[in-house]
């Protein structure tokens, strides 16, 4: 039993190819990227009238054509980041480039290169679809381009809406329209903030469907989500902001890497009333009233102490039954960072 799960657990640790790939596919776009950013953010910070300090210095490169996921609690600072960024709020100190151009200086340039997706939705109820999104358009200086526009709704889900006064849509609906008008000016950076919050499942598959469209033809998506699992699927990079202070920003398949950890839970044949003196070396835990031994490792690492462990349970006795493993999230890994900061 030993050595036939010793040899499970072994190819369990390993990468499988695909995954090797992925990850090396991933690298070298970010790697692509990296030579070219898109936004860049120096020495930003914002202090509001009362006192109160939403943004500490944060300093931050984006990259052309990646998509970036910036996480935080409510209150951390994400939206006046991204309202800052976008000409919303001005700034206490610091410096944004967007595509080049100073958000201050040079504020119509950087604010034609940006669309926003913002949390509530505000639009004008009483005009239709299609003259949103071309009034929209026109407002940053473009030409009327039917085309371009007509591929914007039919993306959306909205071209039978087109005529449809924004009043009679419903709220997934209005929300769409939020991202058609933010796209009306062919933005070359596009921040969602908070994009599928009580949105339906159907919206939140078209949108990351957009999503990856609008990357693959060169697009900077930047996102906030309380849906942690939609960063994990989609993000190339995350950020963690946490207080007005960005705590961390990593590549994610090198974030859940340095961070994440492996459990190996072993179910016993029989309960142990105490962990024996023998196993102290390890980083175990017993689980499930004495029935489960968990071990804690660095999937990553070269040596996870897997088989010394399983050949020691078999010296003292302690016969193994099942056994099954699982691995951090991104999620736990930001339940962590917020929480060591507490």
């Amino acid at each position: 039993m030993g050595r036939l799960l010793s040899r499970q657990v072994n190819r369990e640790t390993q990468a499988v190819p695909a995954e090797r790939a992925e990850r090396a596919e991933r690298a070298g776009r970010a790697g692509r990227a990296a030579a070219e950013p898109v936004l860049t953010v120096m020495g930003l910070r914002k202090t509001y009238a009362g006192g109160l300090t939403a943004l500490r210095d944060i300093d931050l490169t984006i990259h052309r054509g990646e998509i970036f996921a910036l996480l935080g609690p409510n209150g951390a600072g994400k939206t006046t980041l991204i309202n800052i960024i976008c000409g919303i709020v001005t700034p206490s100190s610091g410096t944004v480039l967007a595509d080049g151009h100073d958000i201050v200086r040079d504020y119509r340039a950087a604010r034609s290169r940006i669309g926003l997706v913002p949390q509530e939705l505000h639009t004008d109820s009483f005009e239709s679809v299609w003259a949103t999104l071309t009034f929209s358009r026109g407002l940053f200086g473009r030409p009327p381009d039917r085309a371009y526009c007509e591929k914007v709704l039919r993306d959306l889900s909205l071209w039978e809406k087109r005529d449809a006064k924004i009043m009679t849509l419903s709220g997934g609906m209005k929300r769409r329209v939020l991202i058609a008008k933010a796209l009306a000016h062919e933005p070359k950076i596009l921040f969602l903030d908070e994009p599928t919050a009580g949105v339906d499942v159907e919206l939140r598959r078209d949108m990351w469907q957009l999503v990856r469209g609008l990357r693959a033809s060169g697009v900077t998506v930047i996102l906030t989500t309380h849906y942690i699992e939609e960063a994990e699927e989609m993000a190339d990079r995350i950020g963690v902001i946490r207080r007005g202070e960005l705590i961390v920003v990593e590549e994610k398949t090198r974030l859940m890497n340095k961070l994440g950890k492996k459990q190996l839970t072993l179910h016993l044949q029989q309960a142990l009333t105490a962990l024996p003196a023998a196993l102290a070396a390890y980083p175990l835990e017993l689980a499930d009233e004495g029935r489960a031994l968990v071990l804690t490792y660095d999937s990553h690492s070269r040596e996870s102490g897997i088989p010394t462990l399983l050949k020691r349970l078999a010296e003292l006795g302690i016969d193994v039954r099942d056994f099954h493993s699982s691995e951090s999230s991104l999620e736990d890994i930001f339940v962590s960072l917020v929480s060591a900061r507490e």
